[in-house]
């Protein structure tokens, strides 16, 4: 798909205010509605946008931990990277993941109630064989900045 200007300009206003209604998108980018609807709908029928998200604030909630593990598999071949993937979708507390190329193999971040069901996750994944050979671990102490959305403008300077 080629993006223009307004597209861009839809996709930036969207990753910063995912529920904005569509006719104030629409002035935002200076496009009435009707097109800037049928823009919109081409940018998801192609995977530009993957979904609408609510930014929960977890602090808010109660107790919770989180947790960044960078962690290698001990057999590099594409089977073992397959079991490892496979195994990490099945982990609610693993709410992202990473393949890395460098030291480390995977990146994930964790989220979970506190250190001891952290540490019961790690020992999960260590007894399932699902090939962690050694891992890292980084405990978040404070947010400084949190998923903004892409930087469109530096990554498309050209629009």
């Amino acid at each position: 798909m080629q993006l223009d200007q307004r597209d861009l300009e839809i996709l930036r206003v969207l990753s910063k205010e995912g529920r904005i209604t569509k006719s104030a998108l629409a002035d935002r980018v200076g496009l009435s509605a009707s097109p800037c609807w049928d823009r919109l709908k081409k940018l998801e029928q192609a995977g530009l946008i993957e979904g609408y998200h609510a930014q929960i604030n977890l602090k808010k909630l109660g107790p919770h931990v989180t947790v960044f593990v960078a962690a290698q598999i001990a057999d590099h071949t594409a089977a073992s990277f397959h079991a490892f993937e496979t195994a990490v979708q099945t982990h609610d507390e693993v709410i992202a993941c990473w393949a890395l190329g460098g030291g480390y193999d995977y990146l994930l971040q964790v989220v979970t109630r506190d250190i001891d069901s952290y540490q019961r996750l790690i020992d999960a994944m260590l007894e399932s064989r699902i090939g962690l050979s050694q891992y890292s671990t980084y405990v978040v102490t404070k947010p400084v900045k949190n998923g903004s959305g892409p930087p469109l403008d530096l990554l498309f300077p050209s629009f």
